[in-house]
């Protein structure tokens, strides 16, 4: 299924794909958008369901997220791309590296994990939802994804994340979380070759930074660093994050 999708930047400039997070779209990415412009044909898309991506009956497997990526590379005549993502997009990433490493130029993985410790929270959630619709869990899954201080600081922001979850197609949020459910990439962690940096936000309660440690330790020669914020860090603490994607992306 190839994803909705937006391109900006130079037409001739090497590309970077920007993959969001589990109930987000191409606008988790607005932060770090005109920095990167300034080196790189930047490439966001939008994960099944969300925001302009087709809806789609689930449930998915990592596996087909990221197939979908190469999809929208191969639609669009793209060979190879650095790639970053933020959670369920970082997952993708780790798919894509280890899988099809002559893809991935180089990998930022911000604020994911590799695996989880059960499935259970997942298929809970995705009953939940098939239930009751994304509208019902919106408010407690975006409130653990800023620290509280940012929560009061930025409420409009708050609130515009919770009505874009809001808005995702039910059964495909379902099949996401599902894919998160059976996600386990840590057997091809030791293959990534594309140079790997992994972010965490300090405050992560949603992927703590102690799983973003157990990446770069798999991963050949990653390098591990920590910004502050919780699980959108991002957002929360953009200008940081977008210092550390610059300092390993754009290479002399």
């Amino acid at each position: 299924m190839r994803p909705h999708h937006t391109l900006d930047g130079p037409p001739d400039a090497p590309v970077v794909v920007l993959g969001p997070s589990l109930g987000t779209t191409t606008a988790l990415w607005e932060p770090q958008l005109d920095a990167l412009t300034g080196h790189f044909r930047v490439l966001r898309y939008d994960h099944r369901g969300h925001g302009g991506s087709p809806a789609a009956t689930g449930p998915f497997r990592i596996d087909d997220l990221a197939e979908d990526v190469l999809e929208l590379l191969d639609g669009l005549g793209i060979a190879k791309a650095s790639y970053c993502g933020v959670s369920l997009g970082g997952m993708v990433g780790m798919w894509l590296a280890g899988h099809a490493p002559e893809r991935v130029d180089r990998l930022a993985l911000l604020c994911t994990t590799a695996a989880f410790a059960t499935s259970r929270p997942w298929t809970d959630r995705a009953a939940a939802v098939r239930s009751n619709g994304t509208g019902s869990i919106a408010s407690a899954v975006v409130s653990r994804w800023f620290t509280p201080e940012f929560r009061d600081r930025a409420p409009e922001t708050v609130r515009a994340f919770e009505t874009a979850l809001s808005t995702v197609d039910d059964e495909s949020y379902a099949g996401c979380c599902e894919a998160l459910a059976a996600l386990d990439l840590r057997p091809v962690l030791p293959a990534i070759e594309a140079p790997t940096v992994v972010v965490s936000g300090a405050s992560d309660e949603a992927t703590p930074p102690a799983w973003q440690r157990a990446i770069a330790d798999a991963v050949p020669d990653a390098k591990l660093v920590g910004v502050p914020g919780a699980h959108l860090a991002g957002v929360e603490s953009a200008a940081e994050v977008t210092a550390v994607l610059l300092d390993h992306l754009v290479r002399s």
